[in-house]
């Protein structure tokens, strides 16, 4: 009998309520204290006590049991923001300004913000794309921070932004095209950037106010923002700007007679002495000239049908020229690939046969003309993929690598996965970064293009437990990518590979890690469109910083590779493959689920996932502990012996409850699994981390 999840959550969700006592709501209680410890326990709060509402918490404020408020600017506050912000629904306005916090903005925070203000402190990491959801958002102030990388956020759902602050921080790229979508925005500050790019996308806003000095703009200002836009330290473009494309509207000067006065240029028409206006307006222009225009085409339209044949210049001419709609229908006839617009099939989607129609020699050519012409016969033209190198990432040499990590020296070796090996890289400057050699067998020589293109989708992943692609080299036919180095290594060593200088991992150690992936994976499965599914979810692949933060290596890599599950196939047996892949050697979101289970049933147990050295009956981790996962004295003799007992048993048993919900047979998972399993984490990490 299998138990239903839905019930379960449930049952989950009262345990944890029954847990937390007080007026106020038991999420917002958790949440509260979760930010409180984030944030150095400061003496200064005095939040004592489990009621913030019922004993006037020092900057909340609520209504009726829920938190609604969080506003403590200049309260000389440290630490970070924490990780358990997203279950406080009621608060609408976070307010922390004027602080010392510092470290990531953390991917989770209130769903229904309407003011967010974490200006003047120490934050860095990229802009959280969960910012994107948050359709309430009227102020977003993240100014004088040291946020990095791209403006990785979508800005469509965010119609009701009034004021965005983003200035003085370390901000690159281009400005998203999504913010043409910014139909409040009054008041925008991107000055003291690294921006580039156009600001094109800003032109037919409804802004008021524009600061975007001090940045690396380029091109030219937009006729609509140059009465108000702040613009110095840029490299603008001189002289007259281009003309629109064909089919633009007219640029329409804002009118601000709320602030001048006066009217905008565009206000009246042209008038001579007492008013009158001239005998032929602009629309009668236009008209004289698209009347002009359509008779030159008919013109040239009988001209063109009235020639019997065309030469073979003529054909060689049209060769780079895209087809009119009625010369495409002629042209189908003819076995001539060279002259088919190639644009016209997409290989991505149902396969379309290129075999060419029989043609007739004497219907378009002359005999003599053609025959010289080469003709390629039922052999379909392959499309070259054009493919932009990504800008947001930095693109290394091979002498720089080389350099880097003593040509790739066993002394600088870290690891070796499926797809190659990882070296550490030390560079002049003093920065650590870890570098993957791509093996040629996963990916070889001849296929760089879709290296670029590998390395362009997964520069496109940011979040705070995903490592971090920081640049990448294709040269002589290699491949490499850049990432960010994590000083404590991998899980799979701190649980398996202990040396006298390491310690066990502590029990909450334990579950910020399993709650640290947990994100990550909600962030790829969920957030990212489409969704990414990883394939390769292991210990080995969980790296660790010096806080222990969780981070989720390779994401995207198994994803963009083209032969990625042969490869991954090859490894199998590692214990860590959901049951359907082995069968069919598909990976689908649900064995990511499965595998992440087998992650937690390693932090659990401190055993790998399939170890040969125990009895037969224990070799195979899951098969092993999922009949003794709802077994409370079974449970008990399963836990890592190095925790030597430290750990709370309620908090154990909820932990091997999510377990034995990740791990089940896949034919009754349901695809929401991983949203209670992650909801069940958030909701009951209060009780999970006591001790």
């Amino acid at each position: 009998m299998v138990l239903d999840p839905r019930l379960v959550l449930v049952l989950f969700i009262g345990t944890c309520i029954l847990a937390i006592n007080g007026d106020t709501d038991p999420n917002d209680v958790a949440s509260l204290k979760v930010l409180f410890q984030s944030m150095n326990s400061p003496s200064q709060l005095n939040w004592n006590g489990d009621d913030p509402c019922g004993q006037s918490w020092q900057g909340i404020t609520c209504s009726g049991n829920r938190v609604t408020e969080i506003k403590l600017p200049g309260r000389s506050l440290s630490g970070s923001l924490g990780y358990q912000l997203e279950p406080m629904s009621s608060v609408t306005n976070l307010d922390l300004s004027n602080n010392n916090l510092g470290g990531t903005i953390p991917y989770q925070l209130p769903p229904n913000l309407q003011y967010l203000n974490l200006a003047n402190n120490n934050f860095n990491g990229a802009i959280p794309y969960s910012l994107s959801e948050k359709t309430s958002l009227i102020v977003l102030n993240l100014g004088h921070n040291q946020l990095q990388q791209a403006l990785n956020v979508d800005f469509q759902k965010l119609s009701s932004l009034s004021t965005l602050d983003l200035s003085f921080n370390s901000l690159t790229g281009d400005l998203p095209q999504t913010m043409s979508s910014l139909s409040s925005i009054r008041t925008m500050y991107l000055q003291n950037n690294q921006l580039t790019g156009t600001i094109d996308v800003l032109a037919n806003l409804p802004l008021d106010t524009l600061n975007v000095g001090n940045n690396h703009f380029t091109g030219w200002i937009p006729e609509q923002l140059k009465n108000i836009i702040q613009k110095d330290g840029n490299a603008w473009s001189s002289g007259p700007a281009p003309p629109p494309p064909p089919g633009t509207p007219p640029a329409v000067a804002r009118n601000r007679n709320h602030k001048s006065g006066g009217h905008s240029p565009s206000d009246g028409g042209s008038s001579d002495g007492g008013g009158k206006k001239s005998g032929i307006g602009g629309g009668g222009i236009a008209g004289i000239v698209i009347s002009i225009l359509v008779v030159g085409a008919i013109v040239v339209f009988f001209l063109v049908k009235r020639r019997p044949k065309k030469s073979f210049n003529d054909v060689e001419k049209l060769d780079n020229q895209p087809l009119a709609q009625n010369e495409v229908h002629e042209m189908n006839s003819m076995q001539t690939s060279s002259v088919i617009d190639l644009k016209t099939f997409d290989t991505s989607a149902t396969p379309i046969s290129l075999k060419p129609p029989p043609f007739d020699r004497h219907k378009s050519f002359d005999e003599d003309e053609f025959s010289n012409k080469p003709v390629i016969v039922n052999k379909p033209t392959k499309v070259k993929k054009t493919v932009t190198a990504p800008t947001n990432v930095k693109s290394y040499s091979i002498a720089d690598l080389q350099i880097a990590t003593g040509s790739f020296s066993v002394e600088q070796l870290l690891g070796e996965g499926s797809f190659g090996r990882v070296y550490r890289a030390q560079f002049d400057e003093g920065k650590v970064l870890a570098v993957k050699k791509i093996d040629s067998s996963v990916l070889p020589n001849d296929m760089s293009d879709d290296f670029v293109e590998l390395v362009s989708n997964i520069s496109q992943l940011h979040h705070p437990n995903v490592t971090e692609l920081v640049g990448y080299c294709s040269e002589h036919g290699q491949h490499l990518l850049v990432y960010e180095f994590h000083k404590n290594g991998s899980l799979h060593d701190f649980l398996h590979l202990p040396d006298e200088y390491s310690k066990p991992l502590i029990w909450n150690s334990r579950v910020k890690i399993a709650l640290g992936i947990a994100r990550a994976l909600e962030y790829l499965h969920e957030v990212c469109s489409p969704s990414v599914v990883h394939k390769n979810i292991k210990s080995a692949n969980i790296l660790l910083d010096t806080d222990f933060n969780p981070h989720l290596s390779d994401s995207g890599l198994a994803s963009y590779i083209p032969n990625a599950n042969q490869v991954l196939n090859n490894n199998a047996g590692s214990g860590y493959e959901a049951p359907e892949v082995g069968l069919s050697g598909h990976y689908t979101l649900k064995s990511d689920v499965y595998s992440f289970g087998v992650v937690m049933l390693e932090l659990l147990s401190g055993r790998k996932p399939f170890d040969s050295s125990r009895p037969r009956s224990e070799q195979a981790l899951v098969r092993w502990a999922t009949p003794q996962l709802h077994d409370i004295d079974a449970l008990a003799k399963m836990v890592d012996p190095t925790l030597e007992g430290l750990y709370p048993v309620k908090s154990l048993s909820r932990f091997a409850d999510v377990i034995a919900l990740c791990v089940q047979v896949m034919s009754v998972m349901f695809h929401l699994n991983f949203y209670l399993v992650n909801r069940l984490y958030i909701t009951c990490f209060g009780s999970l981390i006591e001790l």
